[in-house]
C-alpha cells in the first residue's frame, strides 16, 4: 500500500474516533451540569471547562458553560472541536474514496452535510452543543457499522482501525487524567459517573464491577479491562494485532514490538497495582508511550508522506 494512502486511512480514523468521543463527552457533561450534577461536586474538573483543558485548548479567555461546549462541538476554527473533525475526516475519505467503500464514503460525506445543516444556513447553531452532538455520536457509530461489514479485512482496514484505536486510547487517557487530580478525596467520586458516560461505558462497568462506581474502580475499568473495547489495555490488544496484520515483519517493526512491550506493561499493573493505587502517573507515562508509537507508525509506514504534528 502507497504510504499517502496508509497515513490517509490512519488520520481518517484518528479524526472519526475524535469527533465520536468529543460528541460522546459534551453530551454527558451536558447532561450533568443540566442537572446541577456537577455543582453539587465543587471539586470535580470534569466540566465544561475539564473539556477544553483536556482537548489542550486552554486560553486566558476561556469560555465555560454553554458556550465551551459550543466551542467543542461548532466552532470550525477550533482543531479540536466535533465539526473539525468531522470536516478532516471527509478531507481524508475523498481522498481514498477507491480504497474504503462507497457505503463508507456516502456516511461520512452524509455525516459532514449533516452538521453543516444539508444546505439550511444556522441549523448547527441552532440545534446547540447538545443535539450536534447526539448527531455525531450517532452517525460516527454508523460509518464504524459500515466499515466494519463492506470494508475489506486487508492492509487498508488495519490502518483506519488502528488510528481509532490510538485516538480512542488518547481520549480515554486525557479524560482520566483531567478528572483524577484529587481522586483521593471522598467528594471526586462524583466526576466518576460522568466519565463513564462520556466513554460510553456506564452500562458496561455496571455489569463488569460489583463495585460502586467511585473514582479508583473506575479508572481502573477505564484502563485495565480487556473486556471493554475501549479501554485502554483493550484498544492496545487491538492495536497490536492490526499492526500485526498490516507489517510484512511484524518481528522487527518498532511500532508492533513498542506495543507489545506497553500491552505487557499494562498487565503486569493490572496484576500488581493493589485496589486504590495512584494511576494518575500510569496514564501519563500511557500516554507519552501512545505519542511514540505514533512517531514510529509514522516512520515506518508514512515515511514522506507523513506531515508531522499529533494532537497536544
Amino acid at each position: 500500500m502507497l504510504a499517502r494512502i496508509a497515513r490517509e486511512l490512519y488520520w481518517l480514523g484518528r479524526n472519526l474516533a475524535r469527533a465520536e468521543f468529543t460528541a460522546r463527552a459534551v453530551e454527558a457533561v451536558f447532561q450533568s451540569e443540566l442537572h446541577g450534577a456537577i455543582d453539587s461536586v465543587p471539586s470535580v474538573s470534569f466540566g465544561a471547562g475539564g473539556l477544553l483543558t483536556m482537548l489542550g485548548a486552554v486560553d486566558e479567555n476561556q469560555p465555560a458553560g454553554t458556550e465551551a461546549l459550543a466551542h467543542l462541538t461548532l466552532d470550525g476554527d477550533r482543531p479540536g472541536s466535533m465539526l473539525a473533525s468531522v470536516e478532516r475526516a471527509r478531507d481524508g475519505a475523498s481522498t481514498v474514496r477507491d480504497v474504503i467503500s462507497a457505503e463508507m464514503w456516502e456516511a461520512i460525506n452524509i455525516t459532514a452535510l449533516g452538521l453543516r445543516g444539508g444546505g439550511q444556513p444556522g441549523w448547527a447553531a441552532a440545534a446547540g452543543p447538545y443535539l450536534s452532538s447526539q448527531y455525531v455520536k450517532e452517525r460516527t457509530s454508523l460509518i464504524w457499522g459500515v466499515a466494519g461489514r463492506s470494508m475489506l479485512r486487508d492492509e487498508a482496514k488495519c490502518f483506519l482501525d488502528a488510528g481509532g484505536l490510538i485516538e480512542v486510547s488518547d481520549m480515554v487517557l486525557r479524560m482520566l487524567r483531567v478528572a483524577l487530580p484529587g481522586a483521593d478525596s471522598p467528594r471526586a467520586d462524583g466526576y466518576a459517573p460522568i466519565l463513564l458516560k462520556a466513554v460510553g461505558g456506564f452500562h458496561a462497568y455496571l455489569r463488569a464491577v460489583t463495585a460502586p462506581p467511585n473514582a479508583h474502580p473506575v479508572a481502573r475499568f477505564l484502563l485495565f479491562e480487556r473486556a471493554y473495547p475501549d479501554s485502554v489495555a483493550a484498544c492496545v490488544d487491538s492495536l497490536h494485532a492490526a499492526f500485526t496484520a498490516a507489517d510484512s515483519g511484524p518481528r522487527n517493526s518498532t511500532p508492533v514490538l513498542r506495543v507489545s512491550r506497553l500491552a505487557a506493561d499494562l498487565d503486569f499493573q493490572r496484576r500488581t497495582l493493589p485496589d486504590g493505587a495512584e494511576l494518575t502517573g500510569i496514564c501519563e507515562r500511557t500516554q507519552q508511550e501512545l505519542a511514540r508509537i505514533d512517531q514510529d507508525v509514522a516512520e515506518r509506514y508514512f515515511a514522506g508522506a507523513y506531515a508531522a504534528g499529533t494532537w497536544n
